[in-house]
């Protein structure tokens, strides 16, 4: 065999290693049923479910119980699928959590209640069109 032969070998096999490592941390958005079944089978790493803050008949946010400190927060996300369910945060409410149009939150379940890790925001006010 050729000495280029070898390298390139090399080469594809370091990309097929790179490859395969990156996608076993690579996470989908699920619902809180599906997130709850990977916990339940022992998923450690964390899990991504997206869906929009719990709103009443007008249309208001409701369910945000920031703590008397103001360190931790709890809110009702509402899944793809119209599951509720309480999220716990620790760590301050996100100043634009009211605001958002959708919630990604990035946890898991404890005790048979979602803990949050990390929360994104997607807020429709920074991207919508305005006239001049």
């Amino acid at each position: 065999m050729k000495k280029s032969s070898l390298i390139g070998i090399v080469v594809i096999a370091i990309a097929i290693a790179v490859i395969v490592s990156t996608s076993s941390s690579a996470s989908s958005y699920v619902t809180f049923d599906e997130a709850y079944t990977l916990s339940e089978n022992g998923k450690s790493g964390s899990i991504h479910v997206v869906g929009e803050l719990k709103k009443n008949s007008g249309g208001q946010i409701v369910g945000v119980q920031p703590s008397s400190d103001m360190l931790t927060v709890e809110f009702i996300l509402v899944d793809e699928n119209q599951k509720e369910q309480k999220v716990f945060l620790n760590s301050p409410m996100p100043s634009d959590l009211l605001n958002s149009e959708k919630v990604v939150v990035i946890g898991g379940y404890k005790n048979d209640r979602f803990m949050a890790d990390k929360v994104l925001l997607k807020c429709p006010s920074k991207y919508e069109e305005t006239s001049l």
